[in-house]
């Protein structure tokens, strides 16, 4: 045999695509090349894929081999085919069977003794390996687990070069060796923080639970110790448990970030970036390979931006097309990666550098043109499309040392939620979309939802004086629709309306 064929899976964002790897021995000078559009990493696999055969008894012979990547006009990045070339190289040389490499999709990478390193990025590719119909995939034994969370497909999971080899029908002995595991820390969880903690600050927590059950995005404004980075760590606990198609995207995403992903959590992810993020930790990016950012690892859960003002400009402007469109694409040359980016966004912010301006007691020493500046920090674009602009206060002395509880909490806000949100959704059956915060502003402004013009009168003023966009209204109507859908009625009234207004405009009670 001298030509042979099997598959492996190259990544672009979250999306795999399946890639035929076959191998041709001529008898000409010995030589070694790989084609079909590889990058450094990957035309690198000539040396490690030469040592690991030799190094568990499988030398290759002496002969031109060339490997093809196809499609050949797709980019292939990392040492993920690193296996599959290994096996077409050995299935050509007759040492394996073809046979069986030609229905198995291979991923993993191989060290120079011939142990299968782990690499990220297994959950979407044995997902896209399974869309193609392929039963079987074999995969590096640290990645086993994530690899199983795919329903349908047989996994094998093979520590050594050898033992692949074996199962290929090779005529070599596969030793014990020792697993290669995956370095990288294991996603913790943050759901042992309870809502009741928060004292003294009701009108907050209200907000919070509004914003949870619409999945509307929050700005929260205040002095430093208000409790604003409290109250947004607790906003993943009373999201209602992610579906398990949900949780997929969740942890493929993780496994693209190099995160080890052993199971499906149902917590919603809290993403919270440092102010001195670059734009790239936040959209995502790399010059080789697309690696998802802190907006694309939020997907389905919540991106927390404290101290939002410290942020750059262009990063906090990055946002804007993800809020809309729910992805966020990463252009390269040669590529372009797209990733999944529907998040709740929660902006925290000081009302001036010094921390102090409106706060009673205290003395700001901040210029009135650093005050300005400062709060013009977040665009106009940016502020447009939050839904819930709050002002937070100080929590008084006597309150914060009684040593009381919040009267609402985690527990009880996730079934206030979860309710709320259960209606909504069978209001918008039969439509794509199950949350307030997701439908158009169309439909609410000119649908079988159009509400009365008595009740959209304070709402009308606003837009017709200039105090309110189109955008802007549409959020306010999606903010009183969850607060009706919260306090049970069939749409919103008067008061409803006011009190979404109230939340927009973000003026102080």
């Amino acid at each position: 045999m001298t030509t042979a064929r099997t598959w492996a899976v190259a990544l672009t964002g979250v999306d795999g695509h399946l890639v035929e790897v076959e191998a041709d021995m001529s008898n000409q000078t010995p030589e070694f090349r790989i084609i079909g559009l590889p990058d450094k990493s990957l035309g690198e696999a000539v040396q490690r894929v030469h040592n690991a055969c030799k190094n568990a008894g499988l030398d290759l012979p002496r002969r031109r081999l060339t490997v093809n990547l196809s499609p050949a006009s797709l980019p292939k990045h990392g040492a993920g085919f690193d296996l599959g070339i290994a096996m077409a190289c050995l299935a050509a040389g007759g040492s394996i069977e073809a046979r069986s490499i030609a229905a198995t999709v291979h991923i993993g990478e191989l060290g120079l003794d011939g142990r299968i390193r782990p690499v990220p990025g297994v959950l979407p590719a044995v997902f896209a390996a399974a869309q193609g119909g392929f039963e079987t995939v074999i995969v590096p034994r640290g990645n086993e687990a994530e690899a199983r969370l795919v329903p349908g497909v047989e996994i094998r999971a093979a520590a050594s070069l050898a033992e692949v080899a074996v199962w290929h029908g090779a005529d070599v002995e596969a030793p014990d060796v020792e697993a290669v595991e995956v370095t990288t820390a294991v996603h913790t969880r943050g759901d042992s923080l309870d809502l009741a903690d928060v004292v003294g600050q009701e009108d907050a927590v209200d907000a919070l639970v509004v914003a949870a059950a619409g999945g509307h995005h929050m700005l929260l404004s205040g002095p430093p110790g208000a409790g604003k980075t409290m109250l947004a760590r607790r906003l993943p606990g009373i999201l209602p448990a992610l579906g398990e198609q949900e949780a997929l995207e969740v942890a493929s995403v993780r496994s693209l970030s190099g995160e080890a992903v052993a199971a499906l959590d149902p917590l919603p992810p809290l993403e919270a970036p440092h102010h001195s993020a670059s734009v790239a930790a936040l959209v995502g990016g790399g010059s080789r390979t697309a690696r998802p950012g802190a907006i694309a690892r939020a997907h389905r859960g919540v991106l927390f931006l404290d101290e939002a003002a410290e942020f750059s400009r262009v990063a906090l402007d990055a946002l804007r097309q993800p809020l809309e469109s729910g992805v966020i694409e990463v252009h390269r040359a040669g590529f372009t990666a797209t990733f999944p980016a529907r998040f709740q966004l929660l902006l925290a912010m000081n009302p001036c550098p010094c921390g102090n301006h409106g706060v009673r007691g205290a003395e700001c020493v901040c210029p009135p043109m650093s005050i300005r500046r400062y709060s013009t920090r977040l665009s106009g674009p940016l502020r447009d499309r939050i839904d819930i602009d709050l002002q937070v206060n100080r929590v008084a002395a006597s309150r914060a040392m009684a040593g009381e509880r919040g009267e609402l909490s985690t527990a009880q806000a996730r079934d206030r939620v979860a309710a709320a949100r259960a209606r909504a959704a069978s209001r918008w059956k039969g439509t794509r979309w199950r949350r307030n915060g997701d439908v158009p502003g169309t439909w609410l402004r000119q649908g079988p939802h159009r509400l009365p013009s008595v009740t959209r009168s304070p709402l009308d003023r606003a837009l017709e004086r200039g105090a309110l966009t189109l955008r802007g209204y549409d959020r306010v109507l999606r903010v009183a629709w969850t607060m009706a859908d919260l306090a049970e009625i069939e749409r919103p009234g008067i008061d409803e309306i006011g009190r979404a207004l109230h939340l927009r405009r973000g003026l102080p009670r």
